[in-house]
C-alpha cells in the first residue's frame, strides 16, 4: 500500500476486545473488516503502529459508551484523530436489525470516511472523576433509600470497574478473588483519587 493514503478505522469496543473495521480514503476506496484485538493499551499501541506504518494519515471512531474515554485519551496521545459517537447519533438503515461487533466497525469506518457521523464532547479527566463522583454519590443515596438490596448498587459498581478499565478476574465482579486491593493499583488513575 502506498504511504501517502488515509485510512478510517472503525472500532466496536467491547469488554474484552475492539473489533476492526477498515475504510480507505477515496470513493473507491476498500471498505472492510480487519481482525479482533484485545482491550488492552498496548494492543491498541500496536494496532496505531502497524496502520501508521502503512499509511500517512489515521482517523479513528468509536461508539462512546460506558468504557468511558482511556481510548480516546490514548489515541489522540499516540498523535492520531480520534473521535466518540454517540450510538443514539449513528446513521443507520431503515429495517438493519442485526448488530454485530464485525458490521458495527465496518459500519463506523464507513460513516466516518464520509464524514457522517458526530463527535461527542470528552471531557477532561478531572471533569470525568467529577461525574464519576456525583454518579457514585447519588448510586449511594439510591442504595440507602431503597428496601436495603445492594443489587442496584452491584451493578453500579461494575459500571463503574468497567469505565476504569478494570477487568474483574471471575465471572462475577463481587467475588472473594476481587478484593479492593486489586483495583489500587495503576488503572485507576490520580484524578479518581483526587476527589
Amino acid at each position: 500500500m502506498e504511504k501517502d493514503t488515509a485510512v478510517y478505522v472503525g472500532l466496536d469496543v467491547s469488554k474484552g476486545k475492539i473489533a476492526v473495521g477498515l475504510a480507505e480514503d477515496g470513493r473507491r476506496g476498500e471498505i472492510r473488516y480487519w481482525r479482533e484485538i484485545g482491550n488492552q493499551a498496548d494492543a491498541m499501541h500496536k494496532l496505531a503502529d502497524k496502520l501508521a506504518a502503512r499509511h500517512d494519515r489515521l482517523g479513528f471512531c468509536y461508539e462512546a459508551g460506558p468504557a468511558g474515554y482511556g481510548l480516546y485519551r490514548q489515541l489522540c496521545a499516540l498523535g492520531h484523530k480520534c473521535i466518540g459517537v454517540a450510538l443514539s447519533l449513528i446513521p443507520t438503515r431503515p429495517g438493519m436489525q442485526i448488530k454485530t461487533d464485525r458490521r458495527d466497525s465496518v459500519a463506523l469506518a464507513s460513516l466516518l470516511r464520509l464524514g457522517e457521523l458526530s463527535a461527542v464532547w470528552v471531557p477532561d479527566e478531572t471533569h470525568e472523576a467529577m461525574r464519576d463522583l456525583s454518579r457514585a454519590r447519588g448510586s449511594c443515596a439510591m442504595a440507602a433509600s431503597s428496601s436495603g438490596a445492594l443489587t442496584g448498587a452491584g451493578r453500579t459498581g461494575a459500571g463503574w470497574l468497567n469505565s476504569a478499565s478494570i477487568i474483574a478476574p471471575s465471572r462475577s465482579p463481587w467475588k472473594n478473588t476481587f478484593t479492593p486491593s486489586s483495583r489500587s493499583k495503576s488503572a485507576v488513575d490520580g484524578s479518581r483519587n483526587r476527589c
